[in-house]
């Protein structure tokens, strides 16, 4: 399976994610087409059948037959994806634009970590992120492999037929999508569909990336998948060990310090006071992160440089760099606000223990 994070590491070679325009299929698009340009084709040409998600949020199941005649959208998601996060803002736009004039947006949650598949968990995030468009739970992934699925995020977009016509994995390509909207609602009969294009306020961990200044990808903090881990000695897998930082960390490495397991896909703090150090490069600095329980908060401190982040704090720390992990989610840490955008080393201590970290994002 593709991930979120393979995706990113594409996107941070040029391409902020593949878009469809090619006559083979009818699709939209031809500016792309005539640019000479390759693109992904869609893994499937006919809309397939939601009936293996498990449940549904803000809807009843919808069936093909429910879809019939209507222009669908599939949005395939997991919550803490932070290339989905940053789409998010247009999902919401379009749905609430074209929902009166024939199209209907559903989300795919297909979750990465173990607890995206905790419904309750999928449920407050999606009102959090005021996702208020079908969302169909697919915590085993069989309408991910119904599609044939590669990546977060990845759009289909269906005419009234049901046949494919618009396919786009990654971030970007905003307007091209939507003049496939328009155009698909034109031929289902829609005359009247508004021209105009969109436009939204992002704010948060959904504003877009600083492509320019963005040299750290994303790094899984368990054992499976990570690169650039440097304590000295390494990791050791499943087995508590007491961790420390190198003298110097170069970029795009990390080092915990103090007690923690490493597990496959998550780390996790057994005592008070342990950290995480990591040299990076982007604005943005996020971490997937959960407590142990969602009644023993864990409370943490942030340093820039050694210091508190001040100005260039995120969402969910203050100035001081002070903030809480209650729920497991993608947490903003840093936005730095002023350039240029140097190599800066992050490190944050958990006041308490039960802390599960799983991956750093930058934007």
């Amino acid at each position: 399976m593709t991930d979120c994070i393979d995706h990113y590491r594409r996107a941070l070679s040029g391409a902020l994610g593949v878009g469809i325009a090619t006559a083979q299929f009818g699709l939209i698009g031809s500016a792309m087409a005539q640019s000479g340009r390759k693109e992904a084709l869609p893994p499937v040409h006919q809309l397939p059948s939601l009936a293996s998600a498990s449940s549904w949020l803000n809807s009843p199941p919808l069936t093909s037959a429910d879809l019939r005649g209507k222009v669908v959208m599939i949005d395939f998601w997991t919550y803490t994806c932070i290339n989905w996060l940053r789409t998010l803002p247009y999902r919401r736009a379009w749905a609430e634009k074209y929902r009166d004039q024939g199209l209907v947006v559903i989300g795919v949650h297909s979750p990465e970590f173990p607890f995206e598949k905790d419904i309750g968990n999928v449920r407050r995030a999606a009102a959090a992120m005021r996702v208020e468009y079908p969302i169909a739970i697919d915590s085993e992934h069989a309408v991910w492999r119904a599609f044939n699925n590669e990546s977060w995020p990845a759009l289909y977009l269906a005419d009234a037929t049901g046949k494919i016509r618009h396919y786009h994995a990654g971030e970007g390509k905003y307007e091209l999508t939507e003049r496939a909207i328009q155009r698909l609602l034109v031929e289902a009969g829609n005359h009247g569909t508004n021209q105009q294009l969109v436009s939204v306020d992002a704010r948060g961990a959904e504003v877009a990336a600083d492509w320019a200044s963005l040299k750290s990808p994303e790094n899984y903090v368990g054992y499976e998948r990570t690169e650039g881990f440097a304590s000295p000695g390494g990791a050791a897998p499943d087995k508590r060990r007491v961790y420390a930082a190198p003298a110097h960390l170069g970029l795009n490495h990390w080092a915990l310090v103090g007690d923690w397991t490493v597990k496959p896909q998550a780390t996790i703090l057994n005592q008070p006071n342990g950290a995480i150090v990591y040299r990076f490069h982007a604005r943005d600095l996020h971490l997937v992160m959960g407590a142990a329980t969602r009644e023993k908060p864990v409370r943490f401190r942030v340093r820039i440089d050694g210091q508190p982040p001040g100005a260039a704090h995120g969402i969910d720390v203050d100035k001081d760099g002070i903030g809480t992990v209650t729920e497991p989610r993608l947490y903003q840490l840093i936005r730095q606000t002023t350039k240029p955008i140097n190599d800066r080393q992050f490190d944050i201590v958990f006041l308490d223990p039960g802390v599960q970290a799983f991956s750093f994002t930058f934007g």
